[in-house]
């Protein structure tokens, strides 16, 4: 067990799935002092599964949030490993994930959602904290712009996360969902609260939709720093880096950001970027934060670097892909 008092600032990260995970993998080099805010729209596979059946939270996202909170020890990656593991079967259990039984279990034992997340990040030696960002299971809808300018109407997260076109609108059902209370708290608490990366809509901007935790977005004492991605997924094909930062001013247009942090291979103009980074009240950074592979991947030891230096001041470019 660590003693001692808990290193580096108190930062919320919130996201979910693939993008929170890469976030959380960094940001657990920096602090001691972190806690994830994860969305619970999640509508496809086991967690929509056992959302459907169980009426619970949908568990995916956050079982990925607390295997990335492990520590690179054998306990650490014995039980991420156990968290991740999926069952291959000709039967129910098929595709469904460890984690997402065990959590879905402690939340039946115990009754209180926060309470079996903790119990499990305790098994798991996990560095930090992972709460839902409501309290009750959330719908994503969407208005879609066709190719040929039809506009229809979009729901559930796997729909809008594929949905051919562009994103026009996003709202949630319920539309005043509760907040998670010490998600809230977490967010008042902060030195840092970074959003993204992630799928921009489903994972990211959602969070903006649940009245309480945006209207701590807005009135936290924290600085706030924004992740863009590496490169579009699905749901925001076509965009620029410079369209994720209007989105993001367009769904919360009083929120303001102090950093906006990218690599340079997803910034197509800097100049239009950095003119899009100071309308939200940010400067732009960019670092070199992906990995050598010439994948789409955040590497988690130069994203942290890159993280520090941003929560330090050290705020020079390095330039060039």
């Amino acid at each position: 067990m660590r003693s001692g008092t808990p290193r580096g600032p108190q930062v919320v990260a919130l996201g979910g799935g693939h993008g929170l995970s890469a976030s959380l993998r960094a940001l657990r080099h920096v602090s001691e002092r972190l806690t994830a805010v994860v969305t619970v729209a999640d509508d496809g596979g086991s967690s929509g599964r056992l959302r459907e059946e169980l009426g619970v939270l949908p568990p995916g996202d956050l079982r990925m949030a607390l295997a990335a909170l492990t520590d690179d020890s054998d306990w650490g990656r014995t039980w991420s490993a156990v968290l991740q593991h999926r069952f291959r079967t000709d039967g129910p259990l098929d595709q469904h994930a460890v984690g997402n039984l065990l959590i879905t279990a402690l939340w039946e034992l115990l009754g209180d959602t926060v309470t079996g997340l903790d119990w499990v990040g305790r098994l798991l030696g996990a560095r930090g904290r992972v709460l839902p960002m409501a309290s009750v299971p959330l719908v994503v809808e969407a208005d879609v712009v066709g190719d040929d300018g039809t506009l229809r109407t979009v729901d559930g997260q796997v729909n809008v996360a594929t949905a051919h076109g562009r994103i026009d609108h996003l709202r949630l059902h319920p539309a005043d969902p509760p907040a998670c209370e010490e998600a809230v708290a977490a967010v008042h608490a902060a030195d840092w609260v970074v959003l993204g990366p992630g799928s921009w809509y489903s994972s990211v901007l959602v969070h903006l939709l649940v009245p309480r935790l945006c209207d701590a977005l807005l009135s936290t004492k924290a600085r706030r720093c924004v992740t863009l991605n590496l490169s579009p997924d699905a749901e925001t094909s076509g965009l620029t880096a410079v369209d994720h930062l209007e989105v993001l001013h367009r769904h919360a247009p009083d929120l303001r950001i102090d950093v906006v942090l990218a690599d340079p291979s997803a910034v197509e103009d800097v100049a239009a970027a950095e003119r899009a980074s100071a309308a939200l009240g940010a400067r732009l950074v960019m670092r070199q934060v992906a990995l050598g592979d010439g994948t789409a991947r955040h590497d988690a030891l130069r994203l942290a670097a890159a993280y520090r230096d941003v929560f330090d001041g050290v705020l020079g470019d390095v330039g060039g892909p």
